[in-house]
């Protein structure tokens, strides 16, 4: 199959499933029908798949993967030793684990084509990761807490694992429970990919999108609590600060010197 023909097929698929969607018609150009997938995907439940689906979407995902171009460690520079920053896509960095900045119901975003962190690592990941969050929060009573930390593999990822945190929502003025929540949410994902043995992790900039905690305050607390980890488990993970606003660039430049 051709990108275009796995593109198409996949589509077809997923309209297929629903009856509502008898009337959607498939669009000319590539970028509408990215778009449409996309959609389509992020407003599936987590349902069974057949195995075919799967195989044409893993190569659907790789592909578009290698057009995007991955980014390794290696091709970083520290900032201070153990510390990196880098502005550019999570989903293109091959480090052991990446931090997804979910909700509470930890099932990845459902809003179709959304802008938010939780909705590009689903979407590059593939319907998998969907699947696999859903097994893990059958398991528990509830919706997950704020300030804690889950791990699942990464499927089409070039990272390793993703490392799924809900951070604290602000209403009006920061208080101090958010900002002990925001702080154990990099702890959590510091100790729970050192108990999978990892050596590099990207943090994305947690609450501060939808959830409005203030750039420059969740910076500081962010930098603050991997230098308080860093002290304290010296030599055992490194630490990338991924970046998508210039805002948040330029923030953590300063703090960082």
């Amino acid at each position: 199959m051709t990108q275009d023909q796995r593109l198409e097929y996949l589509i077809h698929y997923l309209l297929a499933e629903r009856e509502e969607y008898r009337d959607v018609a498939l669009p000319a150009g590539p970028a509408e029908k990215r778009r449409l997938l996309r959609a389509l995907v992020n407003v599936r439940p987590p349902e069974p798949l057949d195995q075919t689906f799967y195989q044409v979407q893993d190569a659907y995902l790789q592909e578009e993967l290698r057009r995007k171009g991955v980014t390794r460690l290696s091709d970083l520079e520290p900032v201070r030793p153990g510390l990196y920053l880098w502005q550019g896509d999570i989903t293109t960095l091959a480090v052991d684990a990446i931090v997804n900045a979910a909700n509470s119901a930890m099932l990845g975003c459902f809003v179709p084509c959304h802008g938010c962190i939780d909705n590009a690592i689903h979407t590059a990941a593939g319907f998998q990761l969907r699947r696999e969050c859903a097994r893990m929060m059958a398991l528990r009573p509830g919706e997950e807490p704020p300030g804690r930390a889950e791990i699942t593999n990464a499927y089409n990822l070039p990272c390793r694992y993703v490392l799924h945190t809900v951070g604290p929502i602000v209403h009006g003025a920061v208080t101090d429970g958010d900002r002990a929540l925001l702080a154990s949410c990099y702890r959590s994902c510091l100790e729970l990919a050192a108990a999978h043995r990892c050596r590099s992790v990207a943090f994305c900039c947690i609450s501060t999108g939808e959830f409005h905690f203030p750039h420059e305050e969740a910076a500081r607390i962010a930098v603050q609590t991997v230098e308080d980890y860093q002290a304290r488990c010296p030599d055992t993970i490194e630490v990338i600060f991924n970046v998508f606003k210039d805002i948040d660039k330029q923030i953590y430049q300063r703090l960082l010197g």
